[in-house]
C-alpha cells in the first residue's frame, strides 16, 4: 500500500468507501499500487494496468489499455468521444464494486495478460491540421516550436477542436484564443 494513495482516500470525501473498494480488489490482484496524475495507479512489472477516478457524478476505474479488452460482460465505457485506447468502468457505490468483483478481477486478468504480450493498440494519426492553423504556424514560429513541444495527446486535441467548426471564422478565433496557451506549453483542458 501506498502512503500517497492513504492520504488521497483520507481526503476524499465523496468516494473514499468506493475507492477503498477499489483498491481492495486491485491489490488482491496482485498489482503495485503508486500514485500517479493525482490519483491511486494500479501496475504490472511497471505497466500501467488501471486508474482509480473520482468525478462528480461517479467513481471511475480506468483501463489504460480498456480498448484491447474483449469486455463480456459490456461494462466498459468510453471516455469521451474522441477517446481511443482508454475504458471505465463506472461506480456510484461500493456496493456496486462487490457486486462486479468477479468480473473486476477477470478484467485485471485480461489486462495483464495484454500488457504481457505485448499487444498494442492501432490509433489513427493525429487529425489533419486546418488551413487557418497551418498559417499561424507559418506566421509564428514561437508557435510552431510550443506546438511541437506538446505531447501527441494534447497536439491531437487542439487539432480536434481547431477543425470542429465549419466556418473558417469560427475555426480562426478558437485559434487565436488558444495561441497563449499553446506558447505557454498548456493543453486544451490543462
Amino acid at each position: 500500500m501506498n502512503i500517497r494513495v492513504d492520504a488521497y482516500v483520507a481526503q476524499a470525501s465523496q468516494w473514499s468507501e468506493v475507492i477503498e473498494q477499489l483498491r481492495t480488489v486491485m491489490l488482491d490482484c496482485g498489482l503495485t499500487e503508486e500514485f500517479k496524475w493525482g490519483k491511486p495507479c494500479y501496475s504490472f512489472e511497471g505497466s500501467n494496468v488501471v486508474v482509480i477516478q473520482g468525478f462528480k457524478a461517479y467513481c471511475a476505474l480506468l483501463f489504460m489499455k480498456g480498448y484491447l479488452l474483449s469486455d463480456p460482460e459490456n461494462v466498459l465505457v468510453k471516455t469521451g468521444e474522441n477517446t481511443k485506447i482508454g475504458r471505465q468502468i463506472r461506480f456510484a457505490t461500493a456496493q456496486d464494486v462487490i457486486d462486479l468483483e468477479p468480473v473486476l478481477k477477470a478484467y485485471v486478468r485480461e489486462a495483464i495478460d495484454a500488457e504481457q504480450s505485448g499487444r498494442k493498440v492501432e490509433i489513427d494519426k493525429t487529425p489533419a491540421v486546418p488551413e487557418e492553423f497551418k498559417e499561424k504556424l507559418d506566421e509564428i514560429p514561437a508557435l510552431e516550436k510550443a506546438f511541437s513541444a506538446l505531447t501527441p495527446g494534447r497536439q491531437r486535441a487542439y487539432l480536434i477542436y481547431f477543425s470542429a467548426p465549419r466556418q473558417s471564422k469560427t475555426r480562426e478565433t478558437r485559434i487565436e484564443k488558444c495561441i497563449q496557451r499553446i506558447l505557454n506549453g498548456k493543453g486544451l483542458n490543462d
